[in-house]
Parts: structure tokens; C-alpha cells; sequence
């Protein structure tokens, strides 16, 4: 059968969620010529107007959902099997800004044959970054020897008492909770500004090619992660089993004097037992860029020099917004144009390799 030249075959339709692009322009526009782009408005995306719109099918039959950005798009809340179910058929792929991914269901995406992406690729090197801010923080007493200085008799009782607490990362061990594209980059800048002793645990251990070159030894429990560590950084986009995954139990495994990072998501780490053992002193000093209830921050962890805390701040950047506006602009091209399974799809076991 020849093609009608008269009636083309009607482009896909993308649905843009969010702010427009701000970087990729030239990008954009090419992706315009490709498919079909639909934005709804500010008050079409909050949750009752936008399962409206689902069921009354607004926006037609369209193909793919593009996020390019974590502070917007998300209005309607959690995709959950209410959200999900009222998507056309036709939706193939789901292309977000951001690392992690727990307020998207991504196994009940995968059972309506919808394939999630993330974007933890584009904010590798920033969070990477951060996470060595997090170390330094920790280990260094940051937080007291940053505010201390607003006057003379805090100056002078953090000059004389924080060195006691103070040491320095180098030769201690770094316990690594996920080792995807995150978790690899801050066990390679930590071995190569520190030279710290590099542990990892992960549902399932990476190649012996991927151990050498971060330098990361496999630990098959989170216990024993835990039990070996002087510092434990949270890098994993999710818990396996959707619940908290730093919880009493297992801070209870910690090294006594130990140090916790958190530049994951808020709702890994369980706040008020964190508080519990910085009392206590089996934990010795923690830092949080992602908070259980943002913007709102835990109110035992406010304003202890043992505990810094900031406000989600690990990837943002600039480089970081280019690049998830680019991938995730990638990752529906992949799909849609080419029938391949993108590089950061997080539920592609769920999918045979034709998709």
C-alpha cells in the first residue's frame, strides 16, 4: 500500500505539562515539527480539572507525557490507578525532569504499557556535587562554623570546641545507598577528592567494569552497609518496596558516631528517628536537602549545629534544567520515532525489548 501524500499519516500528540521550554529552543522546535504539542493550562493540570479533562478527552488521543521540569507539572498530584486509568490507550511514554519517582505508580504505568523516564542523567553532576558539600558538612561541623560567626562569643566557643568534633573524610568509609548514575558520580568524586573507602549496597550489584572504575565495593545487606560506614549517603531514586527505608531499625545498625546524607527524596529517611539518634548520640551529625514534608522541614532537626539542612537544592542548576528539558525531550523521540527503549526508562524490566 502506497501512501496518501494528500492525507499524511496525523503526527503524534505530546503532552506538555508544566512551564515552557526555557534552554533547548532549537530543540523544541524540532520536536514541535514532530508531533503534535498540547500545554495545558495552570488550572486545567490541578487534579479534579485534569481527570476531567482525561474522561472527557480534552486533549484527544495523544501519545506522550513531557515534564521538563520538577517545580511544575506536577499539580494533579500522584499518578496513581485513578489518574492512570483515565489516559488514552495511545499513551506510550512518560518523559519527567527529576531523579526520583515516587509520586508516579511506575508499575501500574508499565500495565497500561506506558513507559516512565526520569531525568537522573541530567542532575548527576550537580547532585554529585552537592553530596561532597553534604560530606564536608558532616564531617566538618559546617553548620556550626557557619553560623557561629554572628558573634563574638559564638565565634570564639566554635573556634575552641569544633575542632574536637571535626575530622577529616579522608580513609573513612563512605557507604553509598544506590549506585545508579548518582550514586556512581559521588563514589567517584568522594574516592578522588577524599580518598575515602567506598561501600555500595543496591537491589542488584553492578558489573565488576562498574565497581573498579568508582572504586565501590559490593555489600549485600543494608545492615551490614550500615555497620561498616562512617558516613551513609541516601543516592537511591526510590525504596524497592515503597516504604521508609532509614528507619529506626536500621539507624539502630549504624556505627555509634556515625553521619547520615540524605540527597534523595524526603520520604526515605524517617525524620523523627533521625532526631532520636542525633539525641542520643548514636548519630553524630546528619544533612537533608530533601525534606518527608517540603517545604516544611522536620521542627526537632531546625537549628542544631549537627545538622545541616537545605532546600532540595542538590540539582539544581542551571545545567541541570538544560539537560532535563533535552533528555526528556530524547526519551519520547526514542519511542514515538524510533521504537527503542530509552536509556533512563525506570520500568523497562516490565517491557519486552519490542516495544
Amino acid at each position: 500500500m502506497t501512501a496518501d501524500i494528500n492525507n499524511p499519516a496525523p503526527k503524534p500528540v505530546v503532552l506538555h505539562i508544566g512551564d515552557p521550554i526555557l534552554y533547548n529552543e532549537a530543540i523544541y522546535a524540532r520536536f514541535c515539527e514532530l508531533y503534535t504539542v498540547i500545554r495545558p493550562s495552570t488550572e486545567e493540570r490541578q487534579r479534579p480539572e485534569f481527570i476531567k479533562a482525561l474522561k472527557e478527552k480534552r486533549w484527544g488521543d495523544f501519545n506522550a507525557i513531557f515534564r521538563p521540569y520538577w517545580s511544575t507539572g506536577g499539580e494533579m498530584g500522584k499518578w496513581d490507578a485513578e489518574l492512570i486509568s483515565c489516559l488514552p490507550q495511545g499513551v506510550r511514554v512518560f518523559a519527567s525532569a527529576g531523579a526520583g519517582y515516587d509520586w508516579a505508580d511506575v508499575d501500574e504505568l508499565a500495565n497500561h504499557g506506558i513507559i516512565y523516564c526520569n531525568s537522573a542523567a541530567a542532575c548527576t553532576e550537580s547532585v554529585a556535587d552537592f553530596a561532597l558539600f553534604g560530606i564536608l558538612s558532616t564531617f566538618r561541623q559546617l553548620t556550626w562554623c557557619t553560623t557561629a560567626a554572628s558573634d563574638p562569643t559564638s565565634f570564639t566557643r566554635c573556634h575552641l570546641d569544633a575542632t574536637a568534633l571535626s575530622r577529616n573524610p579522608r580513609g573513612h568509609v563512605l557507604g553509598v545507598i544506590g549506585l545508579g548514575n548518582i550514586g556512581q558520580a559521588i563514589a567517584a568524586k568522594a574516592f578522588a577528592a577524599f580518598k575515602m573507602r567506598i561501600l555500595y549496597y543496591d537491589v542488584k550489584r553492578k558489573s565488576s567494569e562498574v565497581e573498579a572504575e568508582v572504586h565501590a565495593a559490593f555489600v549485600p545487606t543494608l545492615q551490614d552497609l550500615v555497620r561498616q560506614s562512617d558516613c551513609v549517603i541516601v543516592a537511591t531514586p526510590a525504596s524497592p518496596d515503597g516504604k521508609v527505608l532509614v528507619n529506626a531499625e536500621l539507624l539502630a545498625h549504624f556505627k555509634k558516631g556515625a553521619r547520615l546524607i540524605n540527597v534523595a527524596r524526603g520520604n526515605l529517611v524517617d525524620e523523627e528517628s533521625l532526631a532520636d539518634a542525633i539525641d542520643s548520640g548514636h548519630i553524630k551529625s546528619a544533612m537533608l536537602d530533601v525534606h518527608t514534608f517540603e517545604p516544611k522541614v522536620n521542627e526537632r532537626l531546625k537549628n542544631r549545629r549537627e545538622v545541616m539542612l537545605t532546600c532540595h537544592n542538590a540539582g539544581g542548576t542551571v545545567d541541570t534544567h538544560i539537560g532535563f528539558e533535552r533528555l526528556s525531550m530524547e526519551n519520547i523521540e526514542a519511542v514515538l520515532s524510533r521504537a527503542e527503549m530509552p536509556n533512563s526508562a525506570v520500568n523497562a524490566h516490565l517491557f519486552s525489548l519490542d516495544i
